[in-house]
């Protein structure tokens, strides 16, 4: 067995407690501690995991690789901070605020050398990786994702589109293998409801729709090919192929009926949790330096896509308040 890679996590909010709980689980990672600006809050973190909690600057001294999971504002001087250290990081999603800041990011891990991962989890959904291998080389028509839920009660910094519809971009990026070269957007309630279209020059086109507004939770998403349509359901971990669709009109009882009949395979996923295996890849990249699973180059390319769909959608906003004759 290689030795573990020393780990640490910045920032233990909820999401960062779960990467705590992660690394304290995976043989193949060493947990030396965790860094809050909260102090308190980091202790109890550290106690809860049998971890220490120790200053940022400490942390980086010590440790392989970093989990940075502190408030989008902060990622950039944080990682920078974890890049001059020699320290490989993943940072949580969004990658950054500016994509300025995420092109200096990127450029400097690549002249240090240093992995650089973003925490795009959907990736590393058993689920995705599935729908990767079904569609890979079909033409590709159109992907659809909804990424629905209730408000929630906590205070979250990001807007419906860079906290919630990002996963759904960054797997349709990964998915179509082209330039996009349209985009439009509308948004309701302070962008806490967005629909967005996007248009690639392969002629593949995506629709996606985030909320917080919704009284379900939904997490699906659907690719249209020239042969299959495949439905994903991200919480069940679960692929549904539609192949052979036969349509007809069927008489009976003195009535006519549409019948559609179509052959469903339901391809086998290897259930897991998808932060266990995003974390776990991470570590591999940094012990054996190769390249990350999601780039800071991917993070980026979702991160200024997840910026235009957010501008258009509050330009194209549409007020409830308004009422037309």
């Amino acid at each position: 067995m290689p030795e573990p890679v020393r780990v640490g996590v910045v920032g233990v909010g909820s999401m960062g407690a779960n990467h705590v709980r992660v690394y304290r689980e995976l043989p193949e990672a060493d947990l030396r501690g965790v860094a809050d600006a909260d102090a308190d809050r980091a202790a109890e973190v550290g106690d809860q995991y049998g971890t220490r909690a120790v200053a940022r600057e400490a942390l980086l001294e010590q440790v392989d690789a970093v989990s940075i999971a502190a408030p989008t504002r902060y990622h950039y001087p944080l990682t920078r901070a974890a890049i001059d250290e020699g320290v490989g990081v993943l940072v949580e999603k969004p990658f950054v605020e500016d994509p300025h800041e995420g092109q200096r990011l990127v450029a400097r891990a690549a002249a240090a050398g240093v992995p650089l991962q973003v925490g795009h989890i959907e990736r590393f959904n058993p689920a995705v990786e599935v729908l990767g291998e079904v569609v890979s080389g079909r033409d590709l028509i159109a992907v659809e994702a909804r990424r629905l839920g209730p408000p929630v009660g906590r205070n979250i910094g990001d807007g419906v589109v860079l906290d919630l519809m990002v996963h759904d971009l960054d797997v349709l990026l990964s998915l179509v293998d082209s330039e996009v070269c349209h985009v439009d957007a509308a948004g309701t309630r302070d962008n806490q409801y967005v629909a967005a279209n996007v248009g690639f020059e392969d002629g593949t086109v995506g629709t996606l729709t985030a909320s917080r507004l919704t009284q379900q939770k939904v997490r699906e998403l659907s690719v249209t090919t020239e042969d299959s349509q495949v439905n994903l359901d991200y919480i069940d971990q679960s692929v549904h192929i539609h192949r052979n669709s036969a349509p007809a009109y069927v008489e009976s009882d003195e009535s006519v009926r549409y019948r559609n009949e179509s052959v469903v395979e339901r391809p086998m996923v290897e259930s897991g949790e998808p932060l266990r295996r995003e974390l776990a890849a991470f570590v591999e990249c940094v012990r054996t330096g190769e390249r990350p699973a999601v780039t800071g180059e991917d993070g980026l390319a979702v991160l200024e896509l997840a910026r235009e769909i957010d501008g258009l959608a509050a330009e194209n906003a549409v007020d409830p308040m308004v009422r037309t004759a």
